[in-house]
């Protein structure tokens, strides 16, 4: 049986998403032209697994037997934003409002590099079917609900069996980030992986450094998203793998104490980076640029390692600090600290959770306004004398007597 919520359940039987009306637009002008046993577009991958185990559906992808050019002149007097997302690969983005859906032409592969796949363009299903990762991926579903599986993944599926499609190793050396993406897959479904399949995988890791760090940290930022990750300590070959992949995470370890502060659901993917990486060296400082992540990321890794290691951040002036830093930012010092440290308890880590879950933020009382009532000229000197103020106001637990007010305003004045 699938593991599923009783409410995504009810919905995705009696509101399943092929029925929605736009899509069915989608395929009315995809078939147009074409006799009704002939069918010219299917869904596939990612929305026909998590509508078969009854999940959320956030993105759908659609096979067709149709060109790029041939969707592009199909709705170009309609109500959709036609993107070429990707046309060297046949794809297409169809976008209205809310709902953004993917089209493919039907691929087989002609030859591949590890990285790239040189494809032509087939009007075959059962080809499309066999250029694929895993029999999971592979399953299609048409407008009306009825299932075509060439691949036989449904059975893979409710068994939570992970497979490639044919031989592992040609699979692979398709293309090397679906190493990643078995993992990824493999924590996914709990499926733990066979001793065959681990050394077909150990034998290809080096075809990984010919992938593009983008691409890489794209499948490595969905693995941090799966629930189950946090549990890959109890997985000992997955955990081999994914260290062999990932050696820049050090404290893999820590996952064991998280597991017992973490929430069920919506783990943010950051503070897992943090947890695995941060420590009293430059070692996320490296896999950022590694990896090459965003901006915020990297400020989002260098602010928790500094306050991390700021070693009375949480004692000293934990109001003040909440203050600055915000309720969230805390929070994941917190859980840092409390992972890194064996000795550190739960019940003190539980304290400062509750003294900064329970903390109301006070509001700063003064502004510019203010200043001016008392006679101070705009510019550089209003600025400088809030921030006195301010500083002032914090060191004293967030309070100014009035008098302490008018001396750092009549020091500004002159």
């Amino acid at each position: 049986m699938f593991n599923i919520s009783s409410f995504q359940k009810i919905k995705n039987l009696f509101f399943p998403f092929y029925k929605n009306n736009k899509i069915k637009f989608v395929f009315n002008k995809l078939q147009e032209g074409f006799p009704k046993e002939k069918k010219t577009a299917m869904f596939v991958g990612g929305c026909v697994r998590k509508f078969l185990t009854e999940e959320k559906i956030d993105d759908i992808d659609i096979a067709t037997s149709l060109t790029t050019d041939q969707i592009k002149e199909r709705f170009k007097e309609t109500e959709f934003e036609v993107i070429d997302s990707g046309i060297k690969h046949g794809t297409v983005t169809l976008i209205s409002n809310n709902l953004k859906l993917e089209i493919t032409t039907l691929r087989k592969d002609i030859k591949t590099d590890g990285r790239h796949a040189q494809v032509e363009f087939t009007n075959n299903w059962q080809e499309d079917s066999s250029r694929r990762d895993f029999t999971i991926n592979a399953i299609y579903l048409d407008i009306k609900g009825k299932i075509f599986d060439p691949q036989l993944g449904t059975v893979d599926l409710k068994n939570k069996e992970l497979k490639f499609i044919g031989d592992p190793q040609k699979r692979i050396e398709e293309d090397y980030l679906r190493i990643i993406r078995y993992l990824r897959f493999s924590l996914e479904y709990e499926n733990e992986t066979s001793q065959e399949t681990l050394e077909t995988i150990k034998l290809n890791l080096n075809g990984i450094k010919n992938i593009s760090k983008e691409r890489i940290l794209v499948e490595l930022i969905k693995i941090l998203k799966v629930k189950n990750f946090i549990h890959i300590n109890r997985f000992k070959i997955l955990k081999e793998i994914f260290s062999l992949i990932f050696p820049e995470f050090k404290y893999i370890f820590r996952l064991d104490k998280y597991r017992q502060i973490s929430e069920k659901q919506n783990v943010d993917y950051k503070i897992l980076l943090a947890i695995l990486l941060i420590d009293q060296t430059n070692n996320h400082e490296y896999f950022s640029h590694k990896y090459k992540t965003s901006n915020d990321l990297k400020k989002n890794l260098n602010l928790i390692s500094k306050n991390f290691n700021d070693t009375n951040f949480l004692k000293k002036n934990l109001k003040r600090n909440i203050y600055l830093f915000g309720k969230k930012h805390l929070m994941n010092v917190n859980k840092l600290n409390y992972c890194n440290n064996k000795k550190t308890k739960l019940a003190e880590y539980s304290k400062i959770f509750s003294i900064i879950n329970n903390f109301k933020i006070p509001e700063f009382p003064y502004d510019g306004n203010f200043l001016r009532d008392k006679g101070l000229k705009e510019g550089l000197i209003i600025g400088q004398t809030l921030e006195l103020l301010k500083n002032e106001w914090l060191s004293n637990n967030f309070s100014i007597s009035s008098q302490k007010v008018t001396e750092i305003i009549e020091k500004q004045r002159y």
